[in-house]
């Protein structure tokens, strides 16, 4: 059969490359003859050879036809597709554009390189399986970073087990970074070709791009001790399991998906401008804002919180703020013995040492009635000016030796006895609901608190008492409600007798300055929330003021099931350990263990993308450890969202013999197994103890 096709003149020279290159390639690879005379190209042989021949030129001259230069790869590639059967042109294959800069244009070159490529934009999470030279880490990378460049995600996370070398990083000389670069250095290359290299390093320095070893990556944790809330209280964060739950950002309940140990870690303490702290590793991440981010309305940014040492001041601003509880913390409702308002009056003005009947003490006519409208049974007799007693309602022919009812209940909450110094609020009023906390925080706060107005500022309210646990049961209302609060101490010794009487301070006093949330009100009485409202009350904020080092500690981190992935940890500060808005790539993915590869998926975050890519062929795991990347080809490949891509020696994109050196490796391989059995070990060090057992 014979057949000619008509060239165009200009696209001659890019048909036939640099010295008749992709013709001579073409030749080569098409049983068809070729003969090319002016812009007349013929073409002779059997029919089908002719019919393939005739559609590989068509789409090598589409391809000169969009500005793309026509190589001797790309016709390998041409041919490749065509030969097998594909319905995709590969004139659109080839023409894919990724990625550009300077000239430099990445793209993928095979059928199967556009289908990983495809994947990546159509699923969260891709596994690229196939051998060395096939482009799955550097394609994974360039969409990577047209993800960031595009704002699709916030950061790029690379990272790679570190195992080659069969020694553990400890061992080996030189710094951290010395010891890990070798293990990097294919992501660095890769990183390099697609960024301006003077970029880089900033953007590594901003957190924008981490690149660490896997076990490097993993750690963001806290201390075994460090306590965490729980729908039933604060509980060490190493005491969690798989289905436990903790409080999140919304003040509900979410499930813990997964709890990593992480062995002895470098731990800060994170102290914030309120007085709150917590323990972390230097490596646990952070949900901040700074002020350009509120002023331009964007999400929070993740930092780790080495990347927030030494940089936590703009000018005189704090320049990190924390996020705080967007609604109350929701515990489970339970009964209570007396009312929550009237507890928080007697807790602050009242008297119940236990020597004398239960008293209240106030200059304001309006808290005196509250107690007998909200506790049966108690009336309410004025003894002085500011006394008050609390006796029991009695009638004609009750028994008089019946037992006062505010004795009696806080005889049973533990109250009765105590004294200004030693008051408290029992816990079954502060884990519970959001209701009573507040109310026995407002009747606290009516009876011994005020607001407290500045010109041009919200109002915060002050609250003293001489009670150190009574100041901490305050400071766990107001931050579950979702406010910060400050205190100081006004030592007892050396200060001036009060003006009453002359009497001298015995107590140390504690002043506590509050901020609530606009739509919680602190005052019931209603000359306090006049002037509280007036004044434009709530606006609380919360910044990091200062990290440091506190030592090594035994680490553990948690997953959580939170849209955000926040979390309350100790003094109902939010952090949280899962990667949001981020483009997360391990490389050489066959030399990590199942239970790592199990830690690396779930440690997805919310927006974020995973690229996992890998050679089972070559696994470099010692002691026959199974590869992590073979288990989950086995568990995840029904899950959706989930794609495995396989690319083959066909799809090696590096020079022409890495191709045939795969393909002799796998015959050589499928022979050995042939021989040796089905069961034939699937690691190197297994293959080599084989290979010794047969010379022997």
């Amino acid at each position: 059969m014979r057949s000619s096709i008509e060239l165009a003149p200009e696209s001659v020279f890019p048909f036939l490359g640099s010295a008749d290159q992709n013709l001579r390639e073409l030749e080569q690879l098409l049983d068809a003859d070729i003969h090319v005379r002016g812009n007349s190209v013929t073409l002779t042989g059997k029919a089908a050879d002719v019919a393939l021949a005739e559609r590989v030129i068509e789409q090598l001259v589409a391809l000169t036809g969009r500005n793309r230069v026509v190589t001797p790869e790309a016709v390998r590639h041409t041919v490749s597709m065509l030969t097998e059967g594909s319905s995709e042109s590969p004139a659109e294959v080839l023409s894919l554009d990724i990625l550009s800069r300077r000239g430099k244009t990445i793209r993928p070159k095979t059928l199967n390189q556009k289908r990983y490529v495809d994947a990546i934009d159509a699923n969260t999470i891709v596994f690229g399986i196939g051998p060395a030279g096939t482009g799955k880490t550097y394609l994974a990378m360039a969409k990577a970073v047209q993800a960031l460049q595009s704002k699709q995600v916030n950061r790029i996370i690379l990272t790679r087990p570190a195992v080659e070398a069969g020694e553990r990083l400890g061992f080996l000389p030189g710094t951290l970074n010395e010891k890990i670069d070798p293990y990097l250095r294919p992501l660095y290359d890769a990183l390099h070709d697609m960024m301006d290299p003077e970029a880089i390093p900033k953007l590594m320095a901003a957190g924008v791009i981490e690149v660490a070893p896997l076990a490097y990556m993993r750690g963001r944790a806290q201390p075994v001790f460090t306590n965490v809330l729980t729908p039933t209280g604060f509980r060490p964060i190493g005491e969690l399991e798989v289905g436990d739950f903790v409080i999140g950002s919304n003040g509900r309940p979410t499930p813990v998906l997964g709890v990593y140990p992480q062995g002895p870690k470098e731990i800060y303490r994170v102290h914030t401008q309120d007085g709150a702290s917590v323990l972390a590793s230097s490596d646990h991440l952070w949900s901040v804002y700074t002020r350009s981010d509120r002023r331009r309305g964007k999400p929070a940014r993740v930092l780790e919180t080495k990347e927030m040492i030494g940089n936590l001041r703009a000018a005189h601003y704090h320049r990190y703020e924390l996020p705080l509880l967007s609604e109350p913390v929701c515990f489970e409702p339970q009964p209570v013995p007396m009312d929550p308002y009237a507890l928080g009056l007697l807790l602050g003005d009242g008297c119940t040492s236990g020597r004398t009947m239960p008293s209240f003490t106030t200059a304001d006519g309006q808290p005196v009635t509250f107690p007998q409208d909200v506790m049966p049974g108690v009336t309410v007799r004025r003894r002085s000016s500011v006394d008050y007693v609390l006796n029991r309602t009695t009638a004609p022919g009750d028994v008089i030796t019946l037992e006062n009812p505010v004795p009696a209940v806080m005889r049973g909450l533990g109250l009765w006895g105590c004294k200004s110094e030693t008051k408290f609020v029992p816990a079954v009023y502060l884990f519970n609901s959001s209701q009573v906390r507040l109310a026995v925080l407002q009747g606290l706060l009516d009876s011994d608190g005020g607001q407290v107005a500045q010109r041009d500022r919200t109002c915060r309210v002050q609250y003293t008492t001489t009670s150190a646990q009574l100041r901490d049961d305050v400071l766990f209302l107001v931050r579950s409600l979702g406010g910060i609060a400050y205190w100081r101490r006004r030592a007892a010794a050396g200060r001036l007798p009060g003006s009453v009487r002359g009497l001298h301070h015995r107590h140390d006093a504690y002043i506590l300055d509050l901020r609530l949330p606009a739509d919680v009100e602190p005052f019931r009485m209603a000359r306090k929330l006049a002037k509280y409202r007036e004044s434009g009350g709530g606006a609380p904020v919360r910044y990091i003021d200062r990290i440091e080092p506190a030592g090594t500690e035994e680490a553990v981190c948690i997953q959580v099931a939170a849209a955000d992935s926040l979390y309350v940890t100790e003094d109902f500060l939010l952090t949280h350990n899962t990667l949001n808005d981020s483009f997360i790539i391990l490389d050489e993915a066959q030399n990590t263990t199942a239970e790592q590869m199990k830690m690396f998926l779930t440690r997805l975050g919310f927006g974020s993308k995973i690229v996992v890519t890998g050679d089972v062929t070559q696994v470099d795991l010692p002691n026959g450890a199974r590869s992590g990347l073979r288990a989950a080809s086995e568990i995840l490949t029904s899950i959706d969202d989930i794609h495995f891509a396989t690319l083959t020696s066909s799809d090696v994109v590096r020079h022409r013999l890495v191709s045939d050196i795969v393909d002799a490796y796998e015959r050589a391989e499928a022979e050995r197994v042939t021989q040796v059995g089905p069961h034939y070990p699937g690691n190197r060090a297994q293959r080599r103890a084989a290979s010794r057992g047969d010379r022997r």
